[in-house]
């Protein structure tokens, strides 16, 4: 059973743009597409850059596919499956993320593909 973690309410989220939240130690960057309806969460920590800054980046899409820019060396990371599109041997984390009732809540239970 997933277990959720309350880290925000929808208020908080800005409108296509990320956010970081801090869960169990780990830094959790959030993504909110209200347009498409679309709410992600991926690990904030940027491979190519060795830095938790992924949260700063640019959001968008890419070819139909909802992405990060990161705001380092502008890689581009999938925002459902963490895939880098520049190198695919390279990954972030991505989380299980919902809204309900309001509130944002996360689940550090790794996605599985």
């Amino acid at each position: 059973m997933t277990q959720w973690q309350k880290v925000c309410s929808v208020d908080d989220l800005q409108p296509n743009s990320g956010i970081c939240v801090l869960i169990a130690d780990q830094q959790v960057a959030i993504f909110y597409m209200p347009k498409e309806g679309a709410i992600y969460a991926i690990n904030n920590y940027d491979p190519f850059g060795k830095a938790n800054v992924l949260s700063r980046g640019l959001c968008g899409d890419i070819n139909g596919q909802p992405v990060v820019a990161s705001p380092l060396y502008k890689q581009h990371f999938n925002l459902q499956s963490g895939v880098c599109l520049e190198d695919e041997t390279v990954s972030v984390r991505v989380y299980p993320i919902r809204i309900d009732n309001g509130s944002v809540q996360v689940s550090l239970v790794e996605l599985v593909s």
